[in-house]
């Protein structure tokens, strides 16, 4: 039985091979072909596709963390710039306090002002302080003044005045002969200087400020 097993085989594949050299090439082509694309139909369908798919996710997470990266380093510059800023504004707020007295302060630096015009060789008429008025983080202190003297002697003052350690303005400057035909002059202007508010400042105007909503 194992013998007419074998032969019955052998003899189909003889038939197989027999009908398949019957087969006209062009045929036999076509069916390679066709054979090879349904091997590659099912290698891609079940290894290339799938770590196709997988090299694509691989990509995108690969431009996703680079996207990151490049966002952390300009946050991180950004973090820099804004910390030597603060750190420059702090240095800045420092000197600013060296030119803004406190109130302990502003009667001295009144009395250096006058000095400034006493030694310019000025005679004083008038030096009044005003009522202060409040700006932002600060009070301005407006002090009119009126003095006599020679041109030159009001330049020196004014000079002097504006190389004081604290911060002085000068306005409204106006300026006549004290009598006709005379060198003497009579100057009118406004020294403008300026103090930091303290707590007791802001607390005045919380309250004046309730009272007017009231």
């Amino acid at each position: 039985m194992a013998k007419t097993g074998s032969i019955s085989w052998r003899a189909a594949g003889e038939s197989i091979f027999e009908k398949a050299g019957k087969i006209k090439r062009t045929h036999r082509i076509m069916i390679l072909v066709a054979t090879i694309l349904l091997f590659g139909g099912a290698f891609y369908a079940l290894d290339y596709a799938p770590k196709s798919e997988e090299i694509t996710m691989a990509e995108e997470n690969v431009e996703r963390l680079a996207q990151q990266l490049k966002t952390t380093k300009i946050r991180a510059k950004s973090i820099e710039k804004i910390r030597a800023r603060h750190a420059e504004v702090r240095k800045q707020f420092h000197e600013a306090l060296k030119l803004l007295p406190d109130k302990r302060e502003i009667p001295d630096l009144l009395k250096s002002i006058s000095q400034q015009g006493l030694d310019a060789k000025l005679e004083f008429r008038l030096f009044s302080p005003q009522p202060e008025k409040s700006r932002a983080f600060y009070m301005e202190i407006p002090v009119s003044i009126e003095v006599r003297g020679e041109y030159r002697n009001v330049v020196d003052f004014f000079d002097r005045v504006g190389r004081m350690d604290r911060i002085v303005n000068i306005l409204n400057i106006s300026m006549k002969p004290d009598k006709p035909l005379s060198t003497q002059l009579l100057t009118r202007c406004m020294a403008i200087t300026y103090r930091f508010k303290s707590e007791e400042d802001v607390k005045k105007e919380q309250q004046s400020k309730k009272k007017k909503r009231k």
